[in-house]
C-alpha cells in the first residue's frame, strides 16, 4: 500500500461501517459490545498513527493524502478530503479522545447498543469535520454529528436532559444554517459554480459580499467554540451529559468551531479577515474574563469546568488575530492542549459523582481523604488547566500572549488593555480552580456524605486513562515541537496570506522586541527556526 490508497476515506468510513454491525452483535449487558467497540476505536487509531506516520510531509504546507471522487456533477460536489497542518493535530486528538471515551463508557449498562452505536457514528463524523475540502460537503458532516451527541445528552443525561439536549440543537443547527447559506453563496459567486475550498479561496470577492460571508461564518463558529454571548448552551450541556460526552463535547467539539474559523474564515477570507481580527480579539478576552468570572461564581462543579473551558477558548481567538506566526501557532496549540485538558478534567468530575452521586460543591468536602488517587489525579489535571509551567496549557498561553504583544498590526494603548485584561483572566483561573480543589478534597469529611455514599477510590481502568492524557499535556509541556513542527509550515504560510491582506504589514515576519539573552530559548521552546521570529 501506498499514498494513492484512500488511506482517509477509510479513517472515516471504518467506525460508521463498525457501528452498522452493533445490532447484530449478541449481547445484554453491553460487555461484549463495548470491547468491540474499543477495538474498532483502537483500529482506526492505529490508522491514523499509521498513515500519517508513513505519508505525511510535516514540511509541506499544503494539502496532503487528498482524494476527490464526483458525487453530484451537476454542481460539482464532490467527496473531497485532505489534511494539512491544521487538520492533522485535531485528527490525531479525535482519534486518542474518542478512543479514551470509549473506554470511559464501561459504566454503562442502558440501552449500551445504541450507545457505543453512537459513538463510533461520532468518530467518523468528527473525523470528516477535519479532512473535507468541499463546503457543502463539510455542512452535511457538521450537521451529521449533531445527531449523534443530541441522542447521547437526551437519553443518557442528567434531569433536566431534554432541555439541554433540545437547546444545543436549535442553537447548532441554527448557527449550521449560516454555513449553509455561505457556502452557497460562495459556490454561487462569479463565473463557475464550485465547492471545492481552494477554488473557493482563489474567488475574487466584492469586499461588502467578503465581509457578509466572513459575519455569517463567525456566527456559526461562535456556537461550537463557543463565543460570548452565544455560548449558553455549553454550561448546560456539560451540567446534564454523562462522563464519556463530556470527554467529547470538550475535547473534540469545541475545537470544530476553533478549526473552521482558522480553515475558512481566515484561510478563505482573509482580506474580511483584516477587518474582523480586532473584533476577534476583543471578542477573546470577553470569553476569557467573563467566563473565568462566572466559574468562579459557580456552585456546580459541571458548570463550573464548562465555564472554564469557554475561558480557556477565549485565546484561540486572541491568537487567530494576532497576525503573527506565534500567536496563530499558540490558538492551534491551545486547541489541542484543552482538548486532553477538559476531557481529563470532566473525566474526573464524572468519577467524582459516580462516588458522591452529588455535583454541589457546598455537599462535598474531605472527599480526599478516602479517594487519594482520585485526588491526585485531579490536582495533576486542575494545575495543567491553571497553565502550570511545564505542562501544555502553559506553552499555549504563554505563546498567544507573546505572539499579540509582539503583533504590529495593533497600537500600543490596544495592546495594553488587552494584555491587561488577559492577565485577568489568567490570574482569576489558578484562584477558582484551587479553591475547587480545596472545597472538594480538603477539611473535615462531611458525614452525611460518607454515611450515604461509598467514597470508593479510582480503579485501574480510570487510573489508565488519566495517565493516557497526562502524557501527551506533559510530553508537550516540555518539548512543544512535538506538535508545533506538525503545523508550523502551515501556519507559516497562513500568517503571511493574512499579513499580505493589510497594506500596513508589509515586513515577512514579526520583530520581537525580548532581550537577546531570551530569544533562543523562546524559540527553542515555541519550536519555530529563528527566522520566524527574528528578523
Amino acid at each position: 500500500m501506498d499514498s494513492n490508497f484512500p488511506w482517509l476515506t477509510v479513517i472515516i468510513l471504518f467506525p460508521i461501517i463498525a457501528a452498522l454491525f452493533i445490532p447484530l452483535i449478541p449481547d445484554k449487558d453491553g460487555r461484549t459490545v463495548r470491547w468491540y467497540s474499543l477495538i474498532v476505536g483502537l483500529i482506526d487509531f492505529s490508522l491514523i498513527i499509521y498513515t500519517f506516520g508513513s505519508f505525511y510531509d510535516f514540511n509541506n504546507p499544503d494539502l496532503q493524502l487528498v482524494e476527490s471522487y464526483s458525487w453530484v456533477s451537476q454542481i460539482d460536489l464532490r467527496w473531497s478530503v485532505g489534511v494539512d497542518g491544521l487538520s492533522m493535530p485535531l485528527v490525531l486528538l479525535t482519534g486518542f479522545i474518542t478512543t479514551l471515551a470509549v473506554l470511559a463508557s464501561w459504566p454503562v449498562t442502558f440501552k449500551p447498543k445504541l450507545f457505543y452505536f453512537l459513538l463510533l457514528a461520532m468518530y467518523g463524523a468528527q473525523i470528516a469535520v477535519f479532512t473535507v475540502q468541499d463546503l457543502l460537503l463539510f455542512f452535511l458532516v457538521w450537521e451529521l454529528e449533531l445527531i449523534p451527541v443530541y441522542l447521547l445528552l437526551s437519553i443518557w443525561g442528567g434531569k433536566k436532559r431534554l432541555y439541554a439536549a433540545t437547546k444545543f440543537i436549535l442553537y447548532t443547527a441554527g448557527g449550521s444554517l449560516f454555513i449553509l447559506v455561505a457556502a452557497l453563496a460562495m459556490a454561487f459567486y462569479g463565473d463557475t459554480v464550485t465547492f471545492d475550498m481552494r477554488a473557493l479561496a482563489n474567488k475574487d470577492y466584492a469586499d461588502n459580499f467578503e465581509l457578509l460571508l466572513y459575519g455569517a461564518f463567525l456566527i456559526a463558529y461562535a456556537v461550537k467554540l463557543p463565543i460570548f454571548p452565544l455560548h449558553t448552551w455549553l454550561p448546560d450541556a456539560h451540567g446534564e451529559a454523562t462522563a464519556p460526552v463530556h470527554m467529547l463535547l470538550a475535547g473534540i467539539l469545541l475545537k470544530m468551531g476553533g478549526y473552521a474559523l482558522v480553515r475558512m474564515n481566515a484561510g478563505m477570507l482573509p482580506d474580511a479577515h483584516a477587518v474582523f481580527a480586532p473584533i476577534l480579539v476583543i471578542l477573546g478576552v470577553v470569553n476569557i474574563v467573563y467566563a473565568a468570572l462566572t466559574s468562579f461564581a459557580q456552585r456546580n462543579l459541571k458548570r463550573k469546568i464548562a465555564y472554564s473551558s469557554i475561558s480557556h477558548m477565549g485565546f484561540v481567538l486572541i491568537g487567530l488575530g494576532s497576525f503573527t506566526e506565534l500567536g496563530l501557532s499558540g490558538a492551534v496549540l491551545q486547541m489541542v492542549s484543552h482538548g486532553l485538558i477538559g476531557a481529563s478534567l470532566f473525566f474526573l468530575v464524572g468519577a467524582t459523582y459516580d462516588r458522591t452521586h452529588t455535583l454541589m460543591l457546598d455537599e462535598m468536602g474531605g472527599v480526599g481523604q478516602k479517594m487519594r488517587k482520585i485526588f491526585a489525579m485531579f490536582t495533576a489535571c486542575s494545575m495543567a488547566s491553571l497553565a502550570l509551567p511545564g505542562m501544555s496549557g502553559f506553552v499555549a498561553e504563554l505563546m498567544v500572549f507573546v505572539g499579540f504583544t509582539t503583533s504590529d498590526a495593533y497600537d500600543t494603548n490596544f495592546k495594553i488593555v488587552i494584555v491587561f485584561l488577559m492577565a485577568v483572566g489568567v490570574i482569576l483561573t489558578p484562584i477558582y480552580l484551587l479553591s475547587m480543589l480545596r472545597e472538594i478534597f480538603y477539611g473535615g469529611e462531611n458525614k452525611e456524605l460518607v454515611a450515604h455514599e461509598a467514597l470508593i477510590d479510582a480503579e485501574p481502568r480510570e487510573v489508565f486513562i488519566i495517565a493516557c492524557l497526562l502524557v501527551p499535556i506533559i510530553g508537550i509541556g516540555l518539548y512543544p515541537k512535538l506538535l508545533t513542527g506538525i503545523y508550523d509550515s502551515t501556519t507559516t504560510q497562513l500568517t503571511a496570506r493574512l499579513r499580505n491582506a493589510v497594506p500596513s504589514l508589509t515586513e515577512p515576519a514579526i520583530a520581537l522586541d525580548i532581550p537577546a539573552n531570551l530569544q533562543p530559548s523562546l524559540q527553542k521552546m515555541a519550536g519555530i527556526p529563528a527566522p520566524t521570529l527574528l528578523d
